[in-house]
């Protein structure tokens, strides 16, 4: 019997490829399965999610494990999970794997500050694993049959974005926080505002205009909520 992505709370985009919003801070992760290899694309913000995203990708996949793990930016609901994923090849934009171990107890802070248990978030950063690949311009990884494209746009959001094209029949964007749809973007003291609308330039220039774009919170959006939104941010901090 053929296994439904909606029965594990996932929306399936495409043949092999689906996300799922998780509870709380309604964060997204991706999934991308090829013949020879399966991509995620962030793993949560606990490692007790990251168990839960693991067990639900082998169950939708046949028993399949994770072998490519791409995170998008260094912040605690997207990258706390990661340790829940063994002999697993971890990607990040250039520089983040120094962000991660260099900010470890900052990450930690921020989890708790934001309402993961204190137990949890020094369980996750005490594990947490940093890239052992990364991305300074882009990078295609062949999962067998398929070929992605790991992109570092940024920096914008954080100043480490990575963001993951799926070709298709039409292609899948998985942005990460340089998009956002169920809330304004948001810019921390890590952003950097005025880069922030020429990365979303260089997104759409990856996707084109017939992609799905995937926000790093919220629903799938099109070419066209992408570029409102990198107007909006040119207009909120006063770039072209």
């Amino acid at each position: 019997m053929d296994v439904r992505w909606e029965d594990f709370g996932w929306e399936q985009l495409a043949d092999g490829v689906g996300r799922r919003r998780l509870p709380v801070w309604d964060a997204t992760v991706g999934l991308v399965a090829g013949d020879e290899g399966v991509l995620l694309f962030d793993t949560g913000s606990t490692l007790r999610e990251g168990v839960e995203l693991r067990t639900q990708a082998e169950a939708l996949l046949g028993g399949r494990r994770v072998t490519h793990v791409a995170l998008s930016h260094p912040h605690f609901d997207h990258v706390l999970g990661t340790a829940a994923f063994s002999a697993v090849e971890v990607f990040g934009a250039v520089a983040v794997d120094v962000v991660l171990r260099r900010d470890r107890d900052e990450l930690r802070a921020d989890a708790v500050r934001h309402g993961v248990a204190p137990d949890d978030a020094a369980e996750a950063t005490d594990l947490l694993v940093a890239p052992q690949h990364v991305v300074t311009g882009e990078r295609t990884l062949d999962l067998g049959g398929r070929q992605v494209l790991l992109a570092n746009v940024g920096p914008g959001h954080t100043g480490h974005d990575l963001v993951l094209l799926v070709p298709g029949d039409r292609e899948v964007v998985f942005c990460g926080d340089l998009v956002e749809e169920s809330g304004e973007p948001q810019a921390g003291p890590d952003a950097m505002p005025s880069r922030w609308p020429a990365a979303l330039d260089r997104l759409l220039a990856l996707g084109g205009e017939d992609a799905l774009y995937v926000p790093g919170h919220g629903a799938v959006v099109d070419a066209a909520f992408v570029r409102a939104q990198r107007d909006v941010l040119a207009e909120r901090f006063g770039v072209s």
